[in-house]
């Protein structure tokens, strides 16, 4: 019988090849390989970059490269990082088309995660990290906006942390910057679930259902064979993927915030303005440190998440 999600997923390859991406597997390391959608302007001929090909990039530029990389040295660079319950195109798949008008998009899968493998035993969130980091030098990435919904959020502040230099700013949804076990019990107890393996890695219809319906605000109905059709497609790597999810959780004590050095801007008004004239917004630049220790109402070497504030 025909799936339907991997029908879908032929789509999903047409349309992002129509908006100026190419699928181009990494190699980060040996033995670790990441997928990645870049722009067709980034992406080499041969269709993969390995560790001697991404050393030797600029050298071995033809000319339509350096014309292209030259027409496009103004745009500026976007990496979505996905969530959990998808791979990168899937997660994206709203959002590639309209980004790319205008900026150099690229989509990655985390290892584990749709053709991404690795033969490492480590399953932490700094080493998904630390191989998009490197991914990305080998694609000729030197700075970025990094933008991480759910689980690439957790990997998109490692990445911040990490190499501030090429992360110079990031757009979060759904994540944070720590899962301490505290946060993690009180987050299954609003779900009702009594673990993110539970959640995340569903094996029934019904529980493709629940993890769908807690991260929508709205139902949809689809018939089950759409649900058992996905089951099929996306949630490979059952045992990984668990070992995954248990090395994002950390222990309460052994968090703290991290040493963030991204500015950002915030608005504030003027309210010393001359001649009875109209307070003036402005903006003024914090750095991103200090703004996270204003969220959590203490400063980093004693923070301690609120229960109530999630």
């Amino acid at each position: 019988m025909v799936n339907f999600i991997k029908v879908q997923e032929k789509l999903l390859y047409f349309l992002a090849r129509q908006a100026g991406l190419r699928l181009q597997p990494v190699e980060v390391e040996p033995g670790t390989v990441m997928s990645f959608w870049v722009p067709k302007e980034k992406a080499t001929p041969e269709g993969n970059v390995s560790i001697i090909d991404a050393e030797n990039l600029k050298k071995t530029s033809n000319k339509s490269r350096k014309v292209m990389k030259k027409k496009n040295e103004q745009r500026p660079a976007v990496v979505l990082v996905h969530g959990f319950a998808f791979d990168g195109l899937y997660t994206w798949q709203f959002q590639i088309g309209a980004l790319a008008k205008s900026y150099d998009v690229y989509v990655p899968d985390l290892l584990f995660f749709g053709m991404s493998q690795t033969s490492s035993t480590d399953r932490s969130v700094r080493f998904q990290a630390d191989c998009m980091i490197a991914a990305l030098m080998r694609l000729g990435v030197e700075k970025c906006t990094v933008v991480g919904f759910s689980y690439g959020g957790f990997v998109a502040f490692k990445m911040a942390e990490i190499k501030p230099d090429m992360v110079h700013s990031l757009v979060i949804s759904g994540s944070l910057v720590a899962m301490t076990e505290s946060i993690s019990k009180h987050i299954l107890e609003l779900l009702r679930q009594k673990s993110f393996a539970e959640l995340l890695l569903p094996e029934t219809v019904e529980g493709l259902k629940a993890l769908l319906s807690s991260g929508s605000n709205r139902k949809y109905w689809l018939p089950n064979f759409i649900y058992k059709d996905f089951l099929e497609v996306m949630f490979s790597h059952r045992k990984e993927r668990a070992e995954l999810l248990e090395a994002v959780i950390v222990n309460n004590n052994d968090v703290s915030l991290p040493n963030f050095s991204q500015a950002t801007w915030r608005k504030y008004n003027n309210s010393n303005h001359r001649q009875g004239g109209t307070p003036c917004s402005r903006r003024k630049a914090v750095s991103l440190q200090s703004l996270l220790e204003e969220i959590f109402g203490c400063p980093s070497a004693t923070l301690s998440f609120k229960k109530d504030y999630f």
